[in-house]
């Protein structure tokens, strides 16, 4: 029987490759493939961590998002208040994945996040039920201390699970490789279980990653690192040499240096607020221009802050010469205010 025209069009229709569909997509932003996950994800979205909170919350807050100062503000209305707005904010200008990496975090994200699931995809670290600590380096335990806390925030699944390496130094070789092993097994249980939907790691190491991406492709799906307004990607040698060759999303941490770029307090009434402003627009433009790199995921702490960062998405990519010069001077500056406890981030400087 000869095929008509109708038929040959809808059969060309049905070979032709499907658009993947984007979560809670807006004109006005940008999406990228999360690696091998296939989950188109919006190019800026919302990091954990609520730093310099205290510039927009009544007097006495205190609270730097990650540690136990922030127990009690997981059920203080003002503060949930604030992460709503903030969430739902992001939410209005497109972006789609909220990255929650303390228990903090996750139970304040996740009380916020509860009516709003359809429109974003919630990243999970709880980082002290991790390999961070030694009496976490189990598999079985791993995937129990995740079960947990799914259970305690009140959620079902994970749309990443993301475990996060020990930041300090692991001399004993027998020690690292059963990190890895207990790690990549918990990850692969909880994938086939359902509690995630895809895995990976988050590391301040950069040797280290790469090792884990080249060993354990098929786990390490998602990954998390510094990238900052001043990091650059090493010609040899470069964890994205491991990225690329795997097909592993990224998403990357630190954009504004721990805000060591900033010369303002983050207040929006600060004298120094919009050149702050400019700083950050040119600082995800810069990362952004890194094709390799699906996300930067800054902690934003107010509306004003996710207007800004989203207009930088819809502004020109690569900058000026003009720009460039302000934005390496400033990254020379970053560096040299890093606050005590941060100067490992200066090892991110080449990636």
């Amino acid at each position: 029987m000869d095929m008509t025209r109708r038929d040959f069009v809808a059969a060309g229709l049905a070979a032709a490759p499907q658009k993947p569909k984007i979560l809670n997509y807006n004109p006005n932003m940008e999406y990228r493939r999360l690696g091998k996950t296939g989950l188109m994800v919006s190019a800026v979205s919302l990091g954990g961590h609520w730093k310099r909170l205290a510039t927009v919350m009544p007097a006495g807050f205190k609270g730097a998002g990650y540690d136990k100062a922030d127990d009690q503000n997981v059920s203080n209305s003002l503060f949930l208040k604030n992460r709503d707005e903030v969430l739902s904010h992001c939410i209005a200008a497109g972006m789609n994945y909220v990255d929650a990496c303390s228990p903090q975090e996750i139970l304040a994200y996740a009380k916020v996040v509860k009516n709003k699931r359809d429109k974003i995809y919630f990243g999970f670290s709880w980082h002290t039920r991790e390999p961070r600590f030694k009496e976490w380096r189990d598999p079985k335990k791993l995937v129990q201390g995740f079960e947990d806390g799914l259970r305690e925030a009140g959620l079902d699944y994970a749309d990443v699970w993301r475990i996060s390496l020990p930041m300090e130094g692991i001399a004993d070789l027998g020690e690292l490789k059963w990190v890895e092993e207990s790690t990549v097994q918990a990850l692969d249980m909880a994938r086939r279980q359902g509690k995630a939907r895809f895995t990976g790691v988050s590391s301040h190491n950069r040797i280290w990653l790469k090792s884990i991406i080249e060993e354990y492709p098929k786990t390490m799906q998602v990954v998390l690192f510094p990238y900052t307004a001043n990091s650059k990607e090493l010609p040899d040698d470069s964890v994205f040499d491991a990225v690329k060759k795997h097909d592993v999303g990224v998403f990357g941490i630190k954009p504004f240096a721990d805000n060591s770029l900033f010369l303002g307090d983050s207040s929006l009434s600060h004298a120094l607020a919009a050149e702050d402003d400019k700083r950050a627009r040119m600082a995800i433009r810069y990362i952004l221009s890194n094709p390799a790199i699906t996300a930067a995921i800054p902690g934003l702490v107010n509306t004003h802050q996710v207007d800004n960062v989203a207009a930088a998405v819809r502004e020109r990519r690569t900058l000026d010469r003009r720009e460039k010069a302000e934005l390496d001077q400033a990254g020379r500056r970053m560096w040299a205010n890093l606050r005590p406890g941060y100067e490992w981030l200066r090892d991110w400087e080449y990636v």
